[in-house]
């Protein structure tokens, strides 16, 4: 390893064997000093590296290549590494955590009010390393390989039907200039699509049809490998009893449950199921001052995907309220009655998030409301 890394370092013994190295920085006085605190600015080929004593004065501040990073943190000792919640950080977060440190992952909103100055590499992991000092700071739990599969699964389902979405949105834009119009549905695209085709007087030309049958052998593909996807996530689904407990609660079925369990790794993270739904962005933005209490509009942060599909569940339970006797259904039901469907959905979503922390934290079982 380059000496250059570690300013006023002195090493003992050789760097071989397999053996860890613990690089001790010394002062001008002789004093040594240990890294307790690490700050680490991720990135793809180049990550800065910040830092600090048990004191607070810096002692490392360096860049390091990618295929040297990880050995360059495991000869530091034990100490705190704080990074941002973004690409890569959980993989990095998992491999520290195997060499013995102790690593803390944050909302990289939360670590850009300790940003001085111009914003550069040296002062974001600076910035990182002060953050993470911080004992009010929140922290993202560090998620499993299995966590991270089932997230895999998860964002290539979203990203194939965003994908069929846009073709099914050509088709019809393209078929809009024949004067020809289909409904919106991907169930309804398909069959009008080969009624269209099949159809000769609707006035296409042979090379027009030739497009779209190319257009609808590709959108026939992709529905077919979302239908493989689905089928993973019921595989899942079934195989996983925490996915399953999950599911009894009303508004909850497989897509959401194998989600939950993807996202919220640790519930011990969150003091309560407020803070979860707060997490999800299921709760009001507050903009108070002087006393006085302001509740806005949904406040829509954190989990986008995972606050979408609890909404749309919530959906479907507040459509059937109607029909419902028990506290629960009236309570839904005269929600929607003087707020109306929207707010009676998200109000749905919010209580659903903190009984499934609830389910999660305690390890408990979903009863029925009387």
């Amino acid at each position: 390893m380059d000496p250059a890394f570690f300013p006023h370092a002195h090493r003992r013994g050789k760097m071989g064997g397999g053996k860890r190295h613990t690089l001790m920085i010394r002062t001008k006085g002789g004093a040594v000093l240990h890294v307790t605190t690490l700050g680490i600015d991720l990135a793809k080929p180049v990550f800065q590296l910040h830092g600090v004593d048990e004191r607070g004065h810096a002692v490392l501040s360096r860049r390091v290549r990618r295929h040297k990073l990880l050995e360059v943190v495991t000869s530091l000792p034990p100490c705190v590494i704080g990074m941002e919640a973004c690409a890569s950080a959980h993989h990095w977060g998992r491999a520290f955590e195997q060499c013995g440190h102790t690593v803390k992952l944050m909302n990289p909103k939360y670590v850009k009010p300790y940003v001085k100055t111009n914003k550069n590499d040296c002062r974001d992991a600076e910035a990182i390393c002060e953050a993470v000092s911080r004992p009010t700071m929140r922290f993202v739990a560090i998620k499993t390989v299995d966590q991270a599969d089932l997230q895999a699964v998860h964002r290539s389902r979203s990203l194939l039907i965003k994908t069929r979405t846009a073709f099914i949105n050509q088709i019809r834009g393209l078929l809009g200039e024949y004067g020809l119009v289909i409904a919106r549905s991907p169930e309804q695209v398909r069959p009008a699509l080969v009624a269209l085709l099949n159809d000769e007087q609707t006035g296409l030309t042979p090379f027009a049809r030739e497009t779209f049958a190319e257009l609808y052998g590709q959108l026939v593909e992709l529905e077919q490998r979302i239908v493989r996807v689905n089928q993973r996530l019921d595989r899942i689904f079934k195989a996983h009893p925490v996915c399953r407990k999950l599911a009894v609660v009303p508004g909850i079925g497989p897509l959401t449950a194998t989600a939950l369990l993807a996202a919220v790794s640790r519930p011990q993270v969150f003091q309560n199921g407020r803070h979860l739904a707060a997490w999800l962005g299921l709760v009001p933005r507050q903009c108070s001052s002087g006393g006085h209490s302001r509740l806005g509009r949904l406040s829509k942060r954190g989990h986008r995907y995972l606050r979408t599909l609890l909404i749309h569940g919530a959906r479907a339970v507040v459509q059937r309220a109607a029909h419902k006797t028990d506290a629960r259904g009236r309570w839904i039901w005269d929600l929607k009655r003087r707020k109306g469907t929207n707010v009676a959905a998200v109000a749905v979503a919010n209580k659903n998030a903190r009984v499934i922390w609830a389910l999660l934290a305690h390890d408990d079982v979903y009863r029925q409301p009387a």
